[in-house]
């Protein structure tokens, strides 16, 4: 974008906003999370544009798209005209001063632990005019975390490791999900326990000393993409660490569901999949009961 487009963009963006109503109500939503916090608030119908990697709920399907999660298109973001911009806590790092200069409002929803998805909630719910719907929305997800704890507390907890990228058909470049991040508290609502310690992002890089040092009892991969990615099978790609108890045990369980790695109301959603899988003793049908 030259000098000149970009003075004549800002102009337009500037105006648009002064003119807008309080209530926004051309949303962009620059990350998966916010996208189904939205959808809980019951303002889907606001959002105008969403990332690359948006693919829940159904009605983001049709909505056009501003790009990749850290390389939006500025051009196509300012061509929607939105009048709230939704990103997450790392977005806001990369891409939030390039919005604002723009004149854009933005607001930075955070994604770290499960405290983080609450205050997403209501974050997002004041920046749409929607805080008791946001209060209601929180209410419920809490007590649905409540739920599955109380019910946990009392069973044995076997050790995990939730792996949440790596090098598709390899175990090159695995990271895992550790304590101070959500994933790592949900494992532990669900009557779990990470394996992997405390790190400032909550995520590390996992090499092959680790794994076996770790030996968890079960392992939890999320598999990002379609399933049968680059024709994978996880179950062969493990296959090269019998010496893990997972592995012997037939405890490798790949996951495709996406919004296990979003900090939202989906938490509770993780956290019943979780319990699943970690006590299959339980009817499975127990975890949804209030």
């Amino acid at each position: 974008m030259n000098g000149h487009a970009a003075s004549a963009a800002f102009s337009a963006v500037a105006e648009a906003t002064r003119l807008s109503p309080r209530v926004p109500q051309r949303i962009i939503s620059m990350s998966p999370n916010s996208t189904e916090i939205l959808y809980g608030l019951g303002v889907i119908d606001r959002v105008v544009a969403v990332s690359d990697y948006d693919v829940w709920p159904p009605e983001v399907k049709n909505l056009p798209r501003i790009g990749g999660w850290s390389t939006p298109s500025l051009e196509r973001v300012l061509a929607f005209r939105p009048d709230l911009v939704l990103v997450s806590d790392a977005q806001s790092q990369l891409v939030g001063p390039q919005l604002r200069e723009l004149g854009l409002n933005v607001v930075t929803i955070p994604t770290h632990t499960l405290n983080d998805a609450y205050a997403a909630i209501r974050i997002a719910g004041h920046a749409t005019g929607r805080d008791a719907e946001a209060a209601q929305l929180e209410s419920t997800t809490r007590a649905g975390i409540e739920r599955i704890l109380n019910r946990t507390r009392a069973l044995p907890h076997p050790s995990v490791l939730c792996v949440v990228d790596r090098t598709p058909g390899t175990l090159r470049d695995v990271y895992a999900a550790g304590e101070g991040s959500f994933i790592a508290e949900l494992i532990t609502i669900a009557g779990a326990r990470s394996v992997v310690p405390r790190s400032a992002e909550g995520y590390s890089r996992i090499g092959k000393e680790a794994l076996l040092r770790y030996n968890p009892d079960i392992i939890i991969d999320m598999m990002q993409g379609p399933p049968g990615r680059l024709g994978e099978d996880p179950q062969a790609v493990w296959r090269d660490f019998p010496e893990l108890a997972a592995v012997r045990n037939r405890r490798v369980i790949p996951i495709h569901d996406e919004f296990v790695l979003h900090a939202s109301q989906m938490v509770v959603k993780s956290a019943v999949l979780f319990a699943r899988i970690f006590h299959p003793e339980i009817p499975a049908a127990d975890w949804e009961k209030p």
